[in-house]
């Protein structure tokens, strides 16, 4: 298969990770937002904005409270979708895939890397419900920061999701809209993936 230098290699998880690595001297913010969708009972679909935190050799996880909205649209689904786009290089991955939440040493050890308030703002925070006043939310912050004091452990309501991609596309801006694609895709987990070239 004919292949641009930006697409080389056969492991799509190498070729994100390398296009993240590009983009991070060059793209003005947070160069790992990725736009997530989910859907609901409905199947009424949601998108937002989250910070992918790692790449692993098979999975893709960001962090989240579970009883947010698109906490409990994943519990009940088991799958979501993102795109990561560069403006600054032209270039997006689109994934596709089933979850799974990371609740172990993993979440802990990423928890604890962030700030101070982040930590008690996870605490504090009942994410995606009603909120009657900001002054309301930072009194539940003053409350919990009293109660966990310096150092909170990870709220069990709050932890990793792990995507585990069963198709994932590369995109690449082209001449005349000629733009360069590939797509990664497999029935299951732990097969081996098929590699094709589409058209614009």
């Amino acid at each position: 298969m004919d292949r641009s230098g930006i697409f080389a290699g056969d492991d799509p998880f190498q070729i994100a990770r390398a296009w993240l690595a590009e983009a991070e001297p060059v793209e003005p913010n947070d160069p790992n937002a990725i736009a997530l969708a989910t859907v609901d009972a409905r199947g009424m679909p949601n998108v937002r904005m989250v910070l992918l935190k790692d790449i692993e050799a098979d999975a893709f996880v960001f962090y989240t409270n579970y009883g947010s909205k698109k906490g409990q649209e994943i519990a009940a689904s088991g799958k979501a979708a993102f795109v990561l786009h560069w403006k600054s290089l032209r270039r997006q991955i689109r994934v596709r895939g089933v979850t799974e939440r990371e609740e172990g040493p993993q979440a802990d050890e990423y928890y604890a890397s962030r700030s101070l308030k982040s930590r008690l703002g996870a605490w504090a925070s009942r994410q995606s419900e009603p909120l009657s006043s900001r002054a309301s939310l930072m009194a539940d912050v003053a409350k919990v920061t009293i109660e966990q004091g310096p150092n909170p452990a990870r709220p069990p309501f709050w932890g990793g999701i792990r995507i585990r991609p069963l198709e994932i596309e590369f995109w690449a801006d082209g001449a005349f809209r000629l733009h360069d694609r590939f797509r990664w895709t497999r029935e299951n987990l732990g097969e081996s993936w098929e590699i094709n070239r589409l058209n614009p």
